[in-house]
């Protein structure tokens, strides 16, 4: 009778967007309509794309140095004007559900990790495919931003895990860095907004090109 193989890890988080969802292009234009909106330099798609995972203001500042503070809360509006005209556009990168569903019958416990609002994250996560998916979540609207570690420290709490038995998956240096600080593994995804040549400094347990390939990596190591 074959034996089963022990859990690495207990607590999975995966950040959102660029790493389940597949969202990547429209953040950076409504980042880029919203910065022309009140009349800033407009940033590259690269510049754009660097900041995605960030809370949103401090990303929003990041992407647009040249707009005035004062102006901070019209350029968020604008964001989310934009954004919320292509919500709906928005969807799962294919293989996304097979891969948690499979984590879950390995009774990993599921959590998300995300510069989103509390707001847009309960939105996408009251589809149908997606109630009851996940146990925890935490926002950079009700903690610290990444790369700080509170997310994942809250988290921990909340489920009694250890940082060697967390396992954070994201598309940025920020999702990275903030396993690092968070005494966490992680991996590393090459398909969201960043360029994976600057993961290697934060080592990740893994970069992987797809989600079938990060399908396959969690089915033998987590």
């Amino acid at each position: 009778m074959p034996v089963s193989r022990p859990r690495r890890f207990d607590l999975i988080a995966f950040d959102w967007d660029g790493t389940l969802f597949d969202s990547t292009a429209i953040i950076v234009r409504c980042i880029q309509r919203a910065v022309a909106d009140v009349g800033g330099t407009v940033p590259t798609d690269r510049e754009a794309s660097y900041v995605i995972g960030m809370a949103l203001t401090e990303a929003l500042a990041h992407a647009a140095p040249d707009v005035p503070r004062e102006m901070y809360p019209e350029l968020g509006q604008r964001y989310r004007h934009h954004y919320l005209a292509h919500q709906n556009d928005l969807s799962l990168f294919e293989g996304v559900l097979p891969m948690l569903d499979a984590l879950r019958e390995r009774q990993h416990w599921l959590a998300v990790a995300t510069g989103k609002s509390r707001r847009g994250l309960d939105d996408v996560l009251r589809t149908v495919e997606l109630r009851g998916m996940f146990n925890g979540s935490r926002t950079a609207d009700e903690t610290a931003g990444k790369p700080d570690p509170r997310m994942l420290h809250e988290l921990m709490r909340e489920f009694g895990t250890e940082p060697e038995r967390t396992l954070m998956i994201g598309d940025t240096t920020h999702d990275l860095q903030m396993a690092r600080n968070a005494g966490c593994a992680s991996v590393g995804v090459s398909y969201g907004a960043h360029e994976p040549g600057g993961f290697a400094v934060l080592q990740p347990e893994a970069v992987v090109h797809s989600v079938s390939e990060l399908h396959a990596w969690l089915a033998a190591n987590a």
